[in-house]
This record gives C-alpha cells, structure tokens and sequence, in this order.
C-alpha cells in the first residue's frame, strides 16, 4: 500500500481517479489546488474587482469536498496562486501580446500539477502523486514511460509532454486504462455527486470564460485592419490580433466579400490580420517546423529518426523525421505536407504508443523558407 496525494478538481475523472485509487488498497489524501483568485489577480495589475465575478473554482472546491465525504476520504485546499500567476499566467499572456498561440495547461501541468503539487505531496510523506488524465505511465528499472490513454478520444499525453522522467516517476494516471464512457458509468453507479457534471473546456483552472473579454483585462485590445493577402484590398476590421489563430474561419465577420474567408498570416507590428480565400491548403501546407523548449523523455536519439507528431491537440498523428540541433532543439521535417502548423503551438512526439515528449513551435517552413505567419 502506497501514500497517494490526489489532486481532486471537483470534477469527474479525479473523482473516479480517487476511487480507484482507494479501491486498490492506497490511502489517498485529496487535495483541492487552488491556482486563481480574481480579486488577488486584478489587485496585481491595478484593475477594479467586478464583485459579480465569482471564481468558477469555488464550486468546483465544493464538489470536489462533496466527492471526498462520499468516498470517505481526506481533502485538503492548497493555494499555488503566485505559482500559477508567475510561471504560467504570466507566459500566456506574453505570448498572446506577440499573438502567438499559447498552451497555458501544458505549462500548468509542467510547473503546477507536477512541480509545485508534488513538492507539496513530498512535504507531506507521499510516495507518489495521482490526477485524473487520460494518460499511462509505466514504471521499469530503466526508468519511467509514458504511454497515451487508452481511450483514444480523451488521450491527454498532448498537455503532459513537458514532463520529465523524474516528474512521471512519481505519477500515476488511475484512469488511463479507462474510456471516458466507462469512467462515467464508474461515477453513477456509485452516486458521485459529479457523475452528470460536464467536462471543463476553459483555460486551465481560470474557467470557462468569454475568452476575449477575459483577456482585455490584462491585455488591451487594438482593433485593425482585415486583409486580403493576394490583393491587399482591406475586407474589415479585426478586434485585435491576439483572439484569431492560423487556419481559423469562423468570427471574422467579412461575410458577403466572395470567401469563405480564413486566416493566413498576422502582422503583429502593423497590426495587420491577413486572410485569404480559395484553395487553404496553397497558403496552410508547410513542409517542416523548427521546435524549440524540447523535453525528451529518455535518451535522445542520435542522427535522423522517424516518428510521429501532432502539432495541435486531437490532430491525427503526422509522420515526422526529426534531428536534435541541440540538447533541446530539434529540426522536424514532414513526411507529407502537414496544414496550419503554428508557432508558439506544441509539437508533441510519439512512437507507437509512447509519448516521448514534445516542445512549443518556433519556426515553420515551406520549400525551404519560413513561413511562421507572423
């Protein structure tokens, strides 16, 4: 029997986690982190408290409790707001300034769930950490490895690929042998106060949120030009170049200019969003990308190697031959054209079912020159 610290979210798959866990003859101690506090946040940057926004987290604290008292188990609440706000929040932000596209819930998992959490499991005596990702860890003498969930639908290896190989040998993933539909009937056959409750699509431990009114708290908006980049003809205005991504072709509100539209390309000093119509794969189509940050899991590979890739999460895997630069630099060059590869996105690394790790787009290319749409 090991001591277990479970982070326990107040929704679904932790709480199945924490049953699991229990079930296999662990003690489990819970624990509810708690990464955002909108007074605190907007005090930081000067900005007036909207009373009116109550922080999604708090009832996500009461069911997470709710789900600890029906399993009998012990939950602590645990604040890592500074954490959050200094190696995650304020990343996300920098990078949406650039108008790149940020993934704060790999950097969340990386510095928050990983690192702070498990110092703090640590401080306390436990032998490993546990959350509720689709995901699979496998722990050898030659080291731990992380394979993806079995359900193919939820696989979360994509948000875990910063990982290193000393956080995954103190994790464990309870429901990675789990479908979702199995993880589900699990919570209603033993009554669990979230069994119903929906899954979280927002921002990591921030919410579900009006995402661009969330943001011009913290970042002002700067409306601009809407471009036809084939013939420079100005189609409409943008709300700021921030809120739109590479290949997006909903919410530009050109409609009734020929199209459909979709976006190509920012100009980030002239404030300028380029779009283009027709044929998306003549402007979208790159042949290879340069990623930078790289966390390998394991030993690095010397010279040329083949495997797979995805550039963003749920995208099928894409055939890849990549070569390390350096200790975390590689040159990642497509097997077939791959569409919308977009800097400041992650490219994440598998072979078969191994997730190898991954790092953040820098630079993308086609027929030899950079096309990093910005």
């Amino acid at each position: 029997m090991a001591r277990i610290v479970l982070g326990l979210s107040g929704g679904v798959d932790s709480a199945v986690a924490a049953y699991v866990l229990k079930q296999q003859g662990h003690e489990v101690v819970c624990v509810f982190m708690r990464n955002w506090d909108s007074s605190l946040n907007n005090d930081i940057l000067g900005n007036p408290t909207n009373n009116n926004d109550i922080c999604p987290q708090e009832q996500d604290y009461n069911d997470a409790k709710a789900v600890a008292e029906c399993l009998g188990l012990e939950i602590r609440r645990v604040d890592f707001i500074k954490e959050y706000w200094d190696q995650v929040f304020t990343y996300f932000l920098e990078e949406y300034a650039k108008g790149r596209t940020p993934n704060p819930d790999i950097l969340c998992n990386k510095h928050i769930k990983f690192k702070a959490f498990l110092d703090y499991a640590k401080s306390i005596d436990a032998d490993y950490i546990a959350t509720g990702h689709y995901a699979r860890v496998v722990h050898g003498e030659n080291g731990s490895v992380m394979l993806r969930g079995v359900d193919n639908n939820k696989d979360q290896t994509y948000f875990l690929c910063q990982l290193s190989e000393a956080q995954l040998s103190n994790a464990l993933f309870p429901i990675g042998e789990l479908t979702k539909p199995e993880v589900r009937q699990i919570a209603i056959d033993l009554n669990l106060p979230v069994a119903n409750k929906k899954d979280s699509t927002g921002i990591c431990f921030i919410g579900e949120r009006d995402f661009r009114e969330f943001l011009k708290n913290y970042i002002p908006a700067k409306s601009g030009k809407i471009v036809n980049y084939a013939t420079g003809d100005v189609l409409g205005e943008h709300q700021g170049i921030m809120y739109y991504t590479i290949g997006q072709r909903k919410g530009l509100n050109i409609g009734g200019k020929g199209g459909p539209w979709f976006v190509i390309g920012k100009e980030y000093d002239r404030n300028i969003l380029y779009v283009a119509e027709g044929d998306s794969n003549q402007w979208l189509l790159s042949h290879g990308t340069l990623v930078t940050d790289v966390n390998w899991i394991g030993d690095k590979p010397e010279g040329e190697y083949d495997c797979t890739a995805k550039f963003r999460y749920r995208q099928k895997d894409n055939d890849v031959s990549l070569h390390f630069i350096d200790d975390t630099t590689v040159y990642v060059t497509f097997k077939k054209p791959v569409k919308a590869v977009t800097p400041g996105q992650a490219a994440v690394f598998y072979q078969g079912e191994v997730c190898l790790g991954g790092g953040t787009i820098e630079h993308v290319y086609k027929d030899g020159k950079v096309i990093d749409y910005l």
